[in-house]
């Protein structure tokens, strides 16, 4: 199915691992001109060779989105060298694991800035842009933002205000003709996600441990794959999802959704 994204200009934050990385070689794909906001990460040379490979414009903002008054200049920048902004991916964050009875009001602060203010300030930035394109955000959010998790206080608070902006961008651009929606994740194999699993100890130790949350996830018993979440954005900020905003979309084998009894 072609989705009418030659040419489109998608701004992805987190672009260089893990989801946004699949996100933006799936833009690439369908022949976007993406712009990935990143942190210098030592990936971006491999990013690189992997975009020029698929052939289609793109352009990297070296950036710590912590650093949140240098967007609205990245975003001015876009808009000047092309002409147009069609969609934005807000997708860079972290579990941090801050959690309720040792997180500081001043650490939970500082985890909901890094989870959640550049996602307000990219589109607070590019807005009138959007308007002008008539364009979409997909905002990545969590499941722990509806089932919790029992140790991340911070990143669920900021998943869960995610979801929130989601509906609320929704309805205050809604007579402008721009789509705002969430993919939801729950377990999804990235880097990241690899990384914690090695915490469990051995090989055999490791294997253990994800087999538990494989069991639970109803449909195949097994992780999601970035790709598909990619799918499922690109397909968001296309003209083919012309009539859907104000979504939470839960990408994610009915993890939430279904009795995880099922056998």
């Amino acid at each position: 199915m072609d989705l009418h994204l030659q040419g489109k200009v998608i701004i992805v934050t987190g672009g260089f691992k893990g989801i946004g990385h699949s996100i933006s070689l799936q833009l690439a794909r369908e022949d976007a001109t993406v712009v990935i906001l990143n942190r210098a990460d030592g990936k971006q040379d491999e990013v690189r060779k992997e975009l020029e490979e698929i052939g289609s414009p793109f352009d990297f903002h070296l950036l710590d989105l912590n650093d949140t008054d240098k967007i609205k200049p990245i975003v001015e920048e876009v808009h000047q060298k092309y002409g147009h902004i069609d969609g934005i991916v807000n997708n860079a964050g972290v579990n941090d694991n801050k959690d309720l009875e040792t997180t500081s009001w001043q650490d939970f602060e500082k985890s909901i800035h890094g989870n959640l203010t550049h996602y307000y300030e990219l589109v607070h930035a590019a807005v009138q842009y959007l308007k002008d394109s008539k364009g979409a955000v997909v905002n990545i959010t969590s499941k722990t933002a509806f089932t919790g998790q029992g140790k991340t206080s911070a990143y669920a608070a900021a998943k869960g205000a995610i979801a929130g902006l989601t509906r609320e961008w929704a309805a205050a651009l809604v007579h402008d003709s721009v789509r705002v929606n969430a993919i939801v994740v729950s377990e999804a194999w990235t880097p990241l996600y690899a990384d914690w699993i090695k915490t469990f100890g051995d090989e055999k130790a490791q294997q253990a441990r994800l087999q538990v949350i494989t069991d639970k996830i109803p449909l195949e018993h097994r992780m999601t794959k970035p790709e598909e979440i990619a799918d499922t954005a690109a397909f968001l900020l296309s003209d083919r999802a012309s009539h859907t905003t104000g979504q939470w979309v839960f990408v994610d084998g009915g993890y939430v959704h279904l009795d995880r009894a099922l056998s």
